[in-house]
């Protein structure tokens, strides 16, 4: 498969001259490997989910690593976290050697537990989402982002019912002890029907009948294998009762449809969740953009009791807040500016605010669809962030 290059390769070459370790920490499939071993190339590779090398590495760890020449990577490290306390010794022995060491790893609570433990100031932490729609123009919210959809379209169920059942065995047996895991592929397709709501874990816990206390660890899953992101309110309290609870979106909206049933671009266009989808797909663009900068994710929704609602606040700098509309339309109107301009009204000169609206087949630009609200595609928007 021809390797596409990654917004984020510039924050990973800045990390390797920096930090004698870079911990590369994502969700299955989606480019990990191949990003690192296409920028060093030179690099002594070792699977750890190869159950020869396991073997090597649990029965003698240091001939293991006597073995290696750096640069290294090692992928999947969360097989065998054992070996970071061996990468800092390493380390420590020679601390001011950068770019030695490439750790990946796709289940980001146990590697992180064992970093921060392991090699606390050592190591640099990046986080890696699906391709974007600024790295392919073929991402969309029909394929989502998975580098393996966008090479063959055609296995598009395929791939994504494949990728479920060994993120059941796999990742979700390694995070938690579940043990109805068909239980957990129902509640998979629950969640994905409450794409883009407030979370209401009883709401969920109902039809599934399980605890809530289990909904939250569940969730908890999905969120620290990276498929899921739970967007929280914004803190500011604007003289305002706000609602304190998060939303919740997947973060690839191809996986989200297949959980879905939808098994068509025509099904998709017609379908009741084809709104909540587009706003989803909105969200995770703006994630991919802070992490793939090598910023923390800073996004928030907003909604009162009185109902007023914004889909997303963007921090800025100087104490600016960008609000962010999304629409699924290619023919935004002012009505949809209301929300935007009455919370706007509240920050005053603090407001810079948006409404991102479907792609049409005469590009627009940045225009003024109301007193101070301007209207962009999504490609413009994440340029402008």
């Amino acid at each position: 498969m021809r390797y596409l290059s990654r917004a984020i390769e510039s924050t990973l070459l800045k990390a390797r001259r920096n930090f004698p370790a870079v911990v590369l920490t994502g969700p299955r499939r989606v480019g990990k490997t191949s990003l690192l071993r296409h920028l060093i190339p030179t690099a002594d590779y070792r699977l750890l989910e190869d159950p020869d090398v396991l073997a090597r590495v649990r029965a003698d760890p240091r001939g293991f690593f006597d073995e290696l020449k750096a640069p290294v990577i090692l992928d999947e490290v969360q097989n065998a976290p054992e070996l970071l306390s061996y990468v800092r010794t390493r380390i420590d022995a020679a601390p001011r050697k950068t770019g030695q060491w490439f750790l990946t790893g796709s289940q980001e609570s146990a590697l992180m537990q064992g970093v921060s433990e392991s090699l606390a100031g050592r190591a640099a932490i990046l986080h890696m989402l699906p391709l974007g729609v600024l790295e392919s123009a073929k991402v969309d919210l029909w394929r989502g982002g998975f580098p393996e959809v966008i090479a063959r379209p055609g296995a598009r169920d395929l791939w994504f019912s494949s990728y479920l059942q060994t993120y059941l065995e796999r990742d979700v047996r390694a995070v938690t002890q579940v043990k109805d895991l068909a239980t957990f592929r129902r509640f998979m397709g629950l969640v994905a029907s409450r794409h883009g709501q407030i979370l209401n874990k009883t709401d969920l816990a109902g039809p599934l009948g399980i605890s809530v206390p289990t909904i939250g660890q569940w969730l908890g899953v999905l969120e620290t294998t990276g498929l899921l992101a739970l967007i929280p309110p914004y803190f500011e309290n604007f003289g305002k009762r706000l609602l304190k609870s998060p939303r919740l979106y997947w973060l690839d909206s191809g996986l989200a449809s297949h959980l879905l049933g939808l098994r068509s671009r025509s099904e998709l266009e017609r379908s009741p969740f084809y709104g909540a989808l587009w706003e989803g797909f909105v969200a995770a663009e703006i994630v991919k953009g802070q992490i793939n900068a090598g910023r923390r994710r800073e996004l928030y929704h907003f909604r009162d009791e009185q109902g007023l609602e914004v889909d997303f606040i963007i921090p800025g700098d100087n104490g600016k807040l960008r609000l962010v509309e999304v629409k699924a339309t290619r023919t935004p109107t002012p009505a949809m500016a209301r929300p935007l301009q009455s919370l706007g009204r509240t920050l005053g000169n603090r407001a810079e605010m948006w409404l991102v609206h479907r792609k049409s087949r005469t590009p627009a630009g940045i225009t003024t669809l109301a007193p101070g609200v301007q209207t962009v595609d999504l490609g413009t928007l994440l340029r402008e962030l």
